[in-house]
């Protein structure tokens, strides 16, 4: 299996210079000063939203609910919590004809409903422009994105090795004892529920990764949407039931419900069978314990907080200081800092080498002009973070304005390191005067999305060093690079030991993402009329384990 393309960004997307590419996989730009405005140029990544919670608990506390792209924003409807007991019925009822279609059949649902997205695509690009404020270039590539995503959910059921078929024939004189036929594949849960998230109004909102990830494996889908962007969300929601309704899906294969009450009644509601979330560690902490509390506990996959180190080595110092403090700076700043992938805390070596990258890169951040964050509590827990602030080096923002700038603070070495996650254009860098102290430090910090090493070849002692102390702590390594793209392929893995997830074995984003809506089962002894088509011994076309064996 190859990875799949990854769609070309438009014009308005790309970044200029030594900046991160603006969406997954896509290739960096070639330079192009002098820098625009980083709001005009609107770039974005693949990474997700400032931490409100996009749950039941994203109407208020760190999420907010005032968009600050458009004061004037859309009204948030209120469901019920009858009308979501009425969504989860529906979705009950469409489970079965869902899985029905087959692999192919929802390969082509897929397909259309991103043509139903592509047919109203100016019209939700401006209509999540007016809600969140992130530009009509970075919206249109997200847009490709979310149709790109869709697709390639579609090729990853086609391929079929997704389901992981294994079959072992009966045996009589099978060591130690006789072994009856025994046939084990992957089947859909059952209906889930999505929560949409704030600062990617389609890529991991409405019509987002959980969502395309979910029907693909045949879970019918309720989507609480999130109150940052609401047209959008109804926009999209529309553009989803047109495609299923074209493949003949059934209607109650997706649903989308608003409101504050609707997050816990989805949660508790005992016909779902597993939770999509991205959002705030305080709110899907809150949603992760409900879920366990059910009399019978269901999966949450959530996707939380992440204070992403990005460390650099003497020697990576030494021969490219400047150009890492500009890279980390554009990677810090990139998309306002609104990024759960973003280095939150940049280690660098105490003395001249790290004097020079810390230059550049406060010399960078500087350039950021101040944007709107997405909403008021986003800018509000922004300015109390940056206010308590200790060993500030760069603080470009201005309290009376409603746009923030960059702030950037230095602990030294053997100092103490914030622990929280803080979105906005915001970084702590950390000096350290020896690699044993580096890696005392970083045996410290929370686990993590993703971990940056900047290094030299002829460091190989301090690399293997580095490299077993950071894939203990995080989901994702970066080598000589930025971690903000995050791309849609089979390798990806978009997760990380609590609080970057609830569940580290999974991620969120790449072929790895249908996993979380499938679980296995085993016929044992069936007649083979009753056998799902991929376990018959004539099925063609999947991959498959035979007595141990591939097949």
């Amino acid at each position: 299996m190859t990875s799949a393309p990854s769609p070309t960004p438009p014009p308005s997307a790309a970044r200029p210079g030594t900046s991160p590419p603006p969406w997954p996989g896509w290739p960096s730009p070639p330079p192009t000063p002098p820098r625009p405005s980083w709001r005009s140029n609107a770039p974005t990544s693949a990474a997700w939203p400032p931490r409100p919670s996009p749950s039941g608990a994203n109407e208020g506390g760190a999420g907010g609910s005032c968009v600050m792209g458009d004061m004037s924003q859309g009204s948030v409807a209120v469901a019920g919590v009858g009308e979501v007991a009425e969504a989860v019925r529906r979705a009950v009822g469409a489970a079965g004809e869902l899985e029905g279609m087959g692999r192919e059949g929802r390969a082509a649902l897929l397909g259309l409903v991103a043509e139903e997205l592509e047919a109203v695509g100016e019209e939700i690009v401006a209509v999540a422009d007016r809600e969140t404020g992130l530009g009509t270039g970075r919206l249109t590539g997200e847009l490709a994105r979310t149709c790109f995503q869709l697709r390639f959910f579609g090729e990853v059921i086609r391929d079929g090795a997704y389901l992981e078929v294994a079959i072992d024939h009966a045996d009589a004189d099978a060591v130690p004892a006789p072994r009856p036929d025994l046939r084990r594949m992957l089947v859909p849960r059952g209906p889930v529920a999505v929560f949409g998230a704030s600062n990617f109004p389609l890529a991991f909102s409405v019509p987002g990764g959980d969502t395309a990830s979910a029907l693909a494996a045949g879970c019918p889908v309720v989507v609480k949407a999130h109150p940052a962007h609401p047209e959008t969300s109804r926009l999209a929601a529309a553009a989803i039931e047109r495609g299923i309704a074209r493949a003949g899906g059934p209607a109650g294969a997706f649903s989308l419900v608003e409101g504050f009450e609707a997050g816990a009644a989805l949660v508790t509601d005992p016909r779902i069978t597993a939770v999509g979330f991205t959002g705030s560690e305080r709110g899907g902490r809150a949603l992760y314990e409900l879920a366990a509390t059910r009399p019978e506990p269901i999966p949450f996959y959530g996707e939380l907080g992440s204070v992403n180190p990005l460390v650099v080595t003497p020697g990576a110092a030494a021969a490219r200081a400047e150009e890492i403090g500009r890279g980390a700076a554009d990677s810090v700043t990139l998309g306002m800092g609104q990024f759960c992938t973003k280095p939150g805390l940049i280690f660098v070596p105490a003395g001249a080498d790290g004097e020079r990258l810390v230059d550049a890169l406060v010399a960078r951040a500087r350039e950021l002009t101040p944007g709107r964050l997405l909403t008021g509590a986003i800018r509000d827990a922004y300015r109390e973070a940056a206010s308590r602030a200790a060993g500030v080096l760069l603080a470009e923002d201005d309290p009376a304005a409603d746009v923030c700038g960059a702030t950037i603070t230095r602990v030294p070495a053997g100092g103490e390191i914030p622990a929280d996650e803080v979105f906005g254009p915001y970084a702590v860098i950390v000096e350290y005067a020896s690699v044993d102290g580096l890696l005392e430090a970083l045996s410290g910090l929370r686990p993590a999305l993703v971990a940056t090493v900047h290094a030299e070849d002829h460091e190989s002692d301090t690399a293997v060093r580095l490299t077993r102390a950071l894939l203990g702590r995080s989901g994702r390594l970066v080598w000589n690079g930025y971690p903000t793209g995050v791309a849609v392929s089979w390798a990806m893995t978009h997760g990380g030991p609590y609080p970057a997830t609830t569940d580290a074995g999974h991620t969120s984003v790449g072929a790895g993402a249908i996993r979380r809506w499938l679980r296995p089962v085993t016929y044992q002894s069936v007649p083979h009329a009753l056998l799902p088509p991929e376990l018959r011994d004539d099925a063609t076309g999947v991959p498959r384990r035979v007595n141990g064996r591939p097949a």
